[in-house]
């Protein structure tokens, strides 16, 4: 008897169903750049911290750097900017409350910064290499999320302003250096921890605050520390829903610097009114605002008449945060960029093996590491400001560094979100929020002209300032033809500058290569300083990024850049 043949199986129709429904596998897609440590993974952030004073801060650093790159907290930044503030002039009773209504997620990012003293460190525990790990600090938290960075900057920038009025410093020091977040919408009296906002410029005057149509009345006898009330309006208020702001108004004796609290001793809401929040393309999760002022309740700081010498103390720390933020911007999109093409495959090879490619990569990150260096050599004039040449290195590479650090950023982010292609242009990538977000430091906080100008007062008020900037750079010189032939002409150039105006530009951009080039000489990688000189102090090429020339080393850049996640 003949064993019986097995029968082919007839497919059921749920089977049949099945494999019709199966169009593709999904592959030569990377992982999600998440779960991974920043401090650890960024070689030129580590070195950088080591070198510019904050060794002891390794540890913390690390764990501040896993905190800064779990999925979950990088989630928030994408919740945080999916869901803008809203504005409530009323309460459902009637009565104006002028409260503008957050994200939890948007609180959630702030408390994280505010437990870590993101607002407070270098001012609560100074010494050696404070302003360098806060600044290690922000540069990994503002890659997860840029725009609630606003208050906390300026939070931290206005204890100089509030410390040359020291009565009123006795009063809110502690609450504003307190290592925590209270977001309710309650009298300053009744909080242990503040935030300070800003608010200076008009619609008449913009970066010209000189031409403020605010007015300051005395209440009693007026001066230093005594109370007044503004009359006028503010053309950007940052982050309405701080509990107090320095302003900027005009008394008889000029313009002068007052801190305007959002509430009356009292415990009254203070007259000063919200007209309407700024629609923005670009930091969504944190709210801007135009306000008028109507008697509005507030202290002046500092001399009558000195508003902007005043002030300019916490503008001053501004601009060296826009350094910091405009650095970490480029820092994400070079990690998101090279983390596609490590994994990401095309033409029969992965992105980040072929040249071209490759050209580009390396340029991004040579742009990435450059800006980083500068700025944490300026956070370390910042923990030496009683070292005379430290105060004047800070003093002329500060608006030098944040025209063109923050100038740089925005083609920095389209060229990382051209090397992922169509999916970088997608609104749950974070290059988009990282293009948005690009141009903003570049014009906060007064744009490149007024940075170029401001290069020029220093150099008008303190000439030495200018020793100080080039006895810097010159520590390279010797390590690199190149550089020092750069080095040379500009010195030269800057023999005359009798139109230093019409030429501010080409010499702040040369004053910035230049220091750049001499850092990465003395510190960085060789083949990243090579490059460097090549491309920046040598070019010979276009405009656009990957314009390395031949015989740089691009693989060894991409490298030191790369994370390796997944």
């Amino acid at each position: 008897m003949n064993a019986r043949q097995p029968q082919p199986e007839t497919p059921s129709n749920d089977q049949e169903d099945r494999y019709l429904a199966s169009t593709h596998e999904v592959f030569n897609q990377p992982p999600a750049l998440e779960n991974y440590n920043l401090f650890e993974q960024d070689i030129a952030l580590q070195e950088a911290a080591l070198r510019e004073g904050a060794g002891k801060a390794a540890e913390d650093l690390k764990v501040f750097g896993a905190l800064a790159g779990a999925a979950q907290t990088i989630d928030l930044g994408f919740r945080a900017n999916a869901n803008k503030p809203v504005f409530n002039t009323h309460d459902r009773f009637g009565h104006r409350i002028d409260e503008v209504d957050f994200h939890p997620a948007y609180h959630e990012l702030m408390r994280i910064a505010f437990d870590n003293g993101l607002h407070s460190s270098p001012w609560s525990h100074p010494g050696q290499g404070a302003h360098v790990a806060r600044a290690a600090k922000y540069y990994m938290h503002s890659q997860v999320e840029a725009a609630h960075c606003c208050p906390v900057t300026m939070t931290f920038a206005a204890i100089p302003s509030i410390r040359k009025q020291p009565e009123l410093a006795a009063d809110w020091e502690a609450r504003i250096l307190a290592d925590s977040y209270d977001s309710r919408n309650l009298p300053d009296s009744q909080k242990s921890s503040v935030t300070i906002g800003m608010a200076m410029t008009e619609k008449q005057g913009g970066s010209d605050v000189r031409a403020n149509s605010t007015r300051a009345y005395p209440i009693g006898a007026g001066g230093p520390g005594q109370a007044y009330e503004l009359v006028g309006h503010k053309w950007f208020v940052s982050a309405p829903m701080c509990d107090a702001f320095l302003v900027l108004a005009q008394t008889q004796s000029g313009l002068s610097c007052f801190l305007m609290p959002r509430w009356r001793p009292d415990g009254t809401k203070n007259p000063w009114q919200v007209q309407r929040l700024k629609n923005k393309m670009g930091n969504v999760a944190n709210a801007s605002s135009e306000a008028e002022l109507r008697g509005a309740l507030a202290w002046m700081v500092g001399e009558e008449g000195r508003g902007v010498p005043t002030i300019i103390e916490m503008v001053a720390m501004t601009r060296f945060d826009c350094m910091i933020g405009s650095s970490a911007g480029m820092r994400q999109a070079i990690a998101q960029a090279s983390h596609h093409c490590r994994h990401r495959s095309a033409f029969g090879a992965r992105l980040i093996d072929q040249p071209l490619m490759q050209n580009v990569l390396a340029d991004l990150a040579l742009e990435s590491e450059a800006a980083l260096a500068y700025t944490m050599r300026i956070a370390r004039a910042l923990d030496n400001q009683d070292k005379e040449h430290e105060r004047l290195l800070a003093r002329l590479a500060t608006p030098v560094g944040k025209y063109w650090i923050c100038k740089r950023t925005p083609n920095h982010a389209y060229e990382a979100m051209e090397c992922i292609g169509g999916s970088g242009v997608m609104e749950d990538c974070i290059m988009p929020r990282l293009f948005r977000e690009s141009p903003v430091n570049a014009i906060w906080e007064g744009s490149g002209n007024v940075q170029c100008l401001d290069t020029l007062r220093a150099l008008q008020k303190e000439p030495e300032t200018l020793d100080a900037f080039f006895k810097e750079a010159a520590e390279a010189k010797g390590a690199d033809r190149r550089f020092d032939q750069f080095l040379a002409q500009l010195q030269h150039d800057f023999a005359d500058i009798s139109d230093f105006q019409y030429r501010a530009r080409n010499l702040v951009d040369r004053m910035a290569l230049a220091l750049q080039g001499s850092l990465l000489l003395r510190h960085s990688d060789a083949a990243v300083a090579d490059a460097f000189c090549a491309s920046r102090l040598e070019a010979s090429g276009g405009m656009n990024y990957g314009n390395l020339p031949s015989g740089t080393d691009p693989a060894a850049i991409i490298k030191r850049a790369t994370p390796v996640v997944g």
